[in-house]
């Protein structure tokens, strides 16, 4: 009997990350961990920011956002992710799927407009320090805030009413680990056109102007920098960039891998692998980069430690 949404299957079934049973054990432990160092990581981050004064500042803001960002989406389906290795059926719920499906298009949509408004943080600060207050004040980083969620909301709305309206008649096995868009379109019975469409203009429209956006701050920097006559100044401007500079490459790098390589070459299998570092591996490693590269969030750990301790 179809069901409220149109579609003919009333639940799905995640295949997860392997089907080799010798590997489920090995890998649950090992996500497992990547899981409680996720939300440790990024916790830690979130509390150091909010604790300490010294980090009250734009920077440490979009920080927080980021790393708020990195621990919802990891609740949205690695637990499901870590269900799929212990137990022979990890089945989830239409509704459950399109929950899902809505929620990580939306923090991961939010994530590409937080790293842009980073750069553009990093270029006031190093190409217009005299204006820095008054060009990132507490209004302006809250609207740039604002923004990423509202874009990350529409976005999110978009992808899942195009998949609401889709029909699921056959198969209701889904070749991931997780309710993603390019494995749920090869299920539907219906045409697919109008998603392939608004999958290319969603994707599209944002990695190309979050990306323009970040080579054009980098670039004003770089440019800024060359012409500095102190090292140590320029030392100094490159070192409090750097960490957002891996964030953005592993962020970006393996989001172009998951999402369009499988757009063209139709490989979920090949996406489903590298989709492994775009959702766990990059935000365990977002807390490491800034707390290890980052003399102030180090400061913020030591006294904190201290405070706790005494």
């Amino acid at each position: 009997m179809p069901t409220g949404n149109g579609s003919l299957v009333p639940e799905f079934i995640l295949m997860g990350l392997t089907d080799q049973p010798a590997l489920q054990l090995p890998l649950f432990f090992l996500f497992l961990v990547n899981y409680i160092v996720t939300v440790m990581g990024n916790l830690s981050l979130i509390n150091l920011i909010c604790l300490n004064s010294h980090l009250h500042t734009p920077m440490y803001f979009f920080l927080f956002n980021l790393s708020f960002i990195d621990l919802c989406y990891s609740f949205i389906f690695t637990p499901k992710m870590l269900m799929s290795f212990i137990s022979e059926s990890n089945i989830i719920s239409f509704a459950g799927c399109m929950t899902q499906l809505f929620f990580f298009c939306f923090f991961v949509s939010s994530e590409y407009y937080v790293l842009t408004a980073m750069a553009y943080d990093r270029y006031v600060a190093i190409c217009k320090p005299l204006l820095y207050t008054v060009t990132m004040s507490c209004g302006v980083c809250s609207l740039l805030m604002s923004g990423s969620y509202m874009m990350g909301y529409a976005g999110a709305m978009v992808h899942t009413g195009c998949m609401i309206r889709l029909i699921f008649c056959d198969s209701n096995v889904i070749n991931h680990y997780m309710c993603d868009i390019f494995p749920l379109l090869q299920l539907s019975c219906s045409s697919t056109y109008a998603n392939d469409l608004v999958v290319s203009i969603i994707v599209g429209t944002v990695f190309v102007v979050s990306s323009t956006i970040i080579i054009l701050s980098y670039a004003l920097i770089l440019f800024n920098v060359l012409h500095m006559s102190s090292s140590k100044d320029w030392s100094k401007a490159l070192s409090t960039c750097g960490s957002h500079i891996i964030t953005v490459g592993l962020f970006y790098g393996f989001g172009m891998l998951t999402h369009v390589k499988p757009s063209f070459a139709g490989s979920v299998d090949q996406g489903k692998s590298f989709s492994v570092f775009y959702t766990n591996v990059v935000p365990m490693l977002n807390p490491l980069i800034y707390g290890l590269r980052n003399k102030d969030v180090k400061l913020a750990l030591k006294k904190t430690l201290k405070r706790i301790t005494n």
